[in-house]
């Protein structure tokens, strides 16, 4: 597979640290939270290989183009605005969370909405860039962020601060009944392969998906979400996880880097997860225009002779996004992203469905 391909997944794993993820499967620790996200694991797995195998069948074309050439328009536009709008939601969701832990983090005399603008001002320019053009802006910034994801998830490990008792304590949960939203924040981690509807466009070229290459993904599934898990847990005890809005901060505070030029590694983490969430953004409402684009193009809306549709578009997408910002507490912003995630599955169901349908077309 193109390296392309598995940038999209790591972005949509590391981002998710950060996020409600972490939070939502904490809170799940002694309701199946290691079942649910073993059961995600799975899932996770079987929906990248699905998308995989689908889209090289169908070389540099994108899930707008295959819906137009195979099915009818009462399928087509339902599914591209279902699609819209958990694309929407998940870059949205991952705006707030971050806006919200910078100002409580690193500029609390900031207002939100402000926080919120910086961030959009950004993102309007990237997401209106053409997919290749994305997909080189999500190499260089992995390029130079991922050494310092591997940098803190070795010191994580290794420090003494870390009391595996805890961990031990949370696997004695292991045969509960798993829990529907954990299963559905875990499964979120695990579905950056998704990102093909559009990214495929740039693949012209047929890939091929190996057992080896699946088993690379499925162990960094692992990797990913154990550390996302297990790792807060060794720094802030089995008990009052609950009270703690942003696990993986206080975690990186607890951290230290004695020989760095920055001993707290409170100050790298916040940054480096500045540069991946802004991917993350990036990525979803890069998505977001390029469905939108399929549905709604103004043909005379014009300025010397190009076309501002797209323009439009982000004028929306920054008056939802500060509407959201202004009005949404910490609180509120966690419990309507779980809602979003429990939605997610069925998402993902629709959208299979259509894909099976658009298969079974293409080969009559």
């Amino acid at each position: 597979m193109n390296r392309y391909f598995y940038y999209l997944i790591i972005v949509n794993m590391i981002a998710n640290i950060v996020a409600c993820v972490p939070r939502i499967l904490l809170e799940a620790r002694t309701k199946g939270a290691i079942v649910s996200m073993i059961l995600a694991l799975i899932t996770g797995t079987m929906v990248t290989y699905t998308m995989a195998r689908f889209f090289n069948k169908f070389p540099g074309k994108g899930l707008p183009e295959l819906l137009k050439e195979y099915t009818s328009k009462w399928i087509e536009i339902p599914l591209l605005m279902l699609l819209t709008v958990g694309w929407f939601a998940a870059g949205l969701t991952t705006l707030i969370n971050y806006s919200f832990l910078l100002k409580r983090f690193l500029t609390p005399d900031m207002p939100l909405q402000w926080i919120a603008s910086i961030f959009l001002c950004f993102i309007s320019f990237g997401i209106l860039m053409s997919s290749k053009s994305v997909l080189y802006t999500l190499e260089t910034i992995l390029v130079f962020n991922i050494p310092l994801v591997i940098l803190i998830m070795i010191k994580a490990y290794t420090s003494e601060g870390m009391e595996w008792d805890f961990v031990k304590e949370s696997i004695m949960y292991i045969y509960h009944t798993p829990s529907y939203s954990a299963f559905s924040a875990a499964l979120f981690s695990s579905i950056g392969a998704v990102n093909l509807i559009i990214f495929n466009r740039v693949f012209t070229k047929k890939q091929r998906m190996t057992l080896p290459q699946l088993g690379l993904i499925f162990f960094t599934l692992i990797g990913n979400l154990a550390t996302t898990y297990f790792i807060p847990m060794g720094y802030i005890g089995f008990y009052h996880l609950d009270r703690i809005v942003y696990p993986w901060v206080f975690t990186s505070d607890s951290l230290r880097l004695e020989f760095g030029f920055i001993e707290r590694v409170l100050f790298i983490f916040l940054v480096l997860y500045l540069a991946v969430s802004f991917l993350s953004i990036l990525i979803h409402w890069h998505v977001v225009i390029e469905l939108l684009k399929k549905m709604i193009w103004l043909e005379r809306f014009k300025w010397k002779e190009h076309n501002l549709t797209p323009y439009l578009f982000v004028v929306v997408f920054w008056f939802i996004s500060l509407q959201v910002a202004s009005h949404l507490t910490e609180y509120q912003v966690t419990l309507y992203t779980s809602y979003f995630l429990n939605c997610l599955p069925a998402f993902l169901i629709a959208t299979f469905l259509v894909l099976w349908l658009i298969k079974r077309r293409a080969a009559t």
